[in-house]
């Protein structure tokens, strides 16, 4: 069996993971690794109509534990995921969240937390991150604010000089404009109705979106927020209507509007025209619910396409092999986040001869993340925490599936 090196970009091609539906907590630890136990907290929507996302982010964390362990990569320790699911009601929940980060806060065993998956979920947990000096590592959050300019600053408020939120996904001013871009100069719109769900995640990006859609010589002809729980959007969609788009973007996820927006939109006249949005609507739920007036709409992903990687063929392989059901947007990079943490706890133990390491030393280390490979890129993190690896991936709905269409680096920007 091929395993992961340090570098993590040669790993296992089929380890035998304990995976457990997880509607409240599962713990995987697996592999050839015995010892004292050190734990990664993982905290992703793993119910309800979430579920489609933080499911297979999930997976990836539990399939580097899994390569971790057999690889031997911390020698002495066995390495444990903690799985928690932060939705509430089918929906993700930024105060579900809070109190899982407040759970593995108080597990001196946890070391490192891999997620959240959504932004505002990220909101109400890093200022907790960094009153416990615990570190939070996300594959999915593209919140600029989140680590960028006075927001970020003030969710640091109790150690404000002290990063301990880091990710692994690019951010939405880079996500935004990268799908503005491709609405005009690809799809040739240049009239666009823009509706988000009013969430940190989906108003930022929505934003993001129209501002750089307008500077292409585009028209913005309307910005409406939904509000939440909203079901019904026939009045919404008869006004948009009445403007005459060339496209409707919407800001948000699947499970905040996204996916009833689009299956409504023929009801208004609307559905032949494109409908695009950001990664909160590549699903496979999304695909499911809307079905065939699903087709012509296009999401943008701020992460690359693992399968045109060649790092990462053994992962898919491994992947597919120990769940048997397709990656997620996210899967290789919660994957990705979870190495960077294992790899930070490595040196911590290796500089410590041994010991299990504090905290503070994993973070020092994850701080110091410098042109580290993996099966999504080398990257490093920066100042403010954010991945060097700026690569954005577009995608369109077709006959009931996800179809990648193009993939561009951001890395000189931002």
């Amino acid at each position: 069996m091929k395993v992961c090196t340090i570098a993590f970009v040669a790993f296992g091609a089929a380890c035998a993971v304990a995976v457990a539906g997880c509607t409240q907590r599962s713990s995987t630890a697996t592999g050839g690794t015995s010892g004292a136990t050190i734990k990664i907290g993982v905290d992703f929507p793993l119910s309800g109509a979430d579920a489609t996302d933080g499911q297979p982010a999930a997976n990836g964390v539990r399939l580097a534990v899994a390569d971790a362990n057999q690889a031997h990569l911390v020698p002495g320790f066995s390495i444990e995921a903690d799985v928690l699911d932060d939705a509430v009601n089918g929906v993700h929940d930024p105060n579900q969240g809070a109190k899982n980060l407040q759970s593995f806060a108080s597990d001196a065993a946890v070391l490192g937390v891999v997620g959240p998956f959504n932004s505002n979920v990220a909101r109400a947990e890093i200022p907790l991150a960094n009153s416990y000096g615990l570190a939070l590592v996300s594959p999915a959050n593209t919140n600029p604010d989140l680590t960028k300019g006075p927001t970020a600053l003030a969710l640091r408020r109790d150690h404000p000089n002290s990063i301990t939120y880091f990710r692994v996904c690019t951010t939405d001013d880079i996500q935004g404009p990268a799908g503005a871009v491709y609405a005009y100069n690809r799809l040739k719109a240049r009239k666009a109705y823009v509706i988000d769900d009013n969430e940190t995640y989906g108003k930022g990006i929505a934003d993001q979106w129209a501002a750089e859609f307008a500077k292409l010589g585009g028209t913005v002809l309307g910005h409406d927020h939904i509000t939440t729980g909203q079901q019904d959007f026939h009045a919404l969609l008869t006004k948009v209507a009445s403007t005459h788009p060339d496209l409707v973007y919407y800001g948000g996820t699947f499970s905040t509007g996204g996916g009833l927006v689009r299956k409504q939109m023929p009801d208004a006249g609307l559905g032949n025209i494109p409908y695009a949005g950001g990664d909160g609507i590549k699903d496979q739920d999304f695909l499911d619910v809307v079905g065939a007036a699903a087709d012509n709409s296009y999401a943008t992903v701020a992460a690359p396409d693992a399968t045109k990687i060649p790092a990462a063929q053994e992962f898919l392989k491994e992947y597919q092999a120990t769940f048997h059901t397709p990656i997620g947007a996210y899967s290789a990079s919660s994957y990705v986040a979870a190495m960077a943490i294992i790899h930070a706890i490595a040196l911590a133990v290796k500089a410590d001869g041994g010991k299990a390491p504090t905290r503070g030393q994993v973070l020092a280390h994850l701080r110091n993340t410098k042109n580290l490979p993996s099966i999504i890129g080398t990257f490093s993190f920066d100042a403010n925490g954010d991945t060097t690896n700026r690569i954005i991936s577009i995608w369109e709905a077709m006959n009931g599936q996800w179809v990648f269409k193009t993939q561009s680096s951001y890395a000189a920007t931002k």
